[in-house]
């Protein structure tokens, strides 16, 4: 990346560095024909990610239709990364959840989340992005 290449590709062992780096995202799912779009904290599993929840739209929505995409970005000043994921949902069985004990999934807000879902990845993508201050493009000769 440079200021005339500033937007880049991250290989697919970025995207996973940076999804086990973090531990809050965001997750789109289908509910009653419309998209939702929800804050999560979660964790990587090997090859899949993580997520506690109570019952409710999250839960309904990928028992209904498991479809989903998650999404994470980091940046500061001068740089910016996000990572899109997309994949198929389930709900882990009573014998499956201890998986999620033997990763740092914690929960942000105090409240009781015993459904363990996981997120099995179809597709994974990165980007990343030099920043500029918005008028320094405009300027010409620059």
């Amino acid at each position: 990346m440079s200021e005339d290449e500033p937007i880049g590709v991250m290989t697919t062992d970025e995207c996973w560095d940076m999804l086990r780096a973090n531990e809050f995202g965001r997750l789109a799912f289908h509910l009653a024909g419309e998209v939702h779009l929800t804050p999560i904290n979660y964790a990587v599993d090997h090859d899949t990610l993580l997520f506690r929840t109570a019952e409710g739209s999250k839960l309904l929505g990928v028992e209904m239709n498991p479809d989903v995409a998650f999404e994470i970005d980091e940046f500061d000043e001068h740089h910016a990364r996000s990572v899109v994921l997309r994949g198929v949902a389930r709900h882990l069985g009573e014998d499956e959840e201890h998986r999620a004990e033997n990763v740092p999934l914690r929960p942000w807000v105090p409240t009781l989340k015993y459904d363990v879902v996981e997120i099995r990845p179809t597709e994974i993508s990165g980007r990343q992005f030099e920043l500029s201050r918005p008028w320094l493009h405009i300027i010409p000769g620059r």
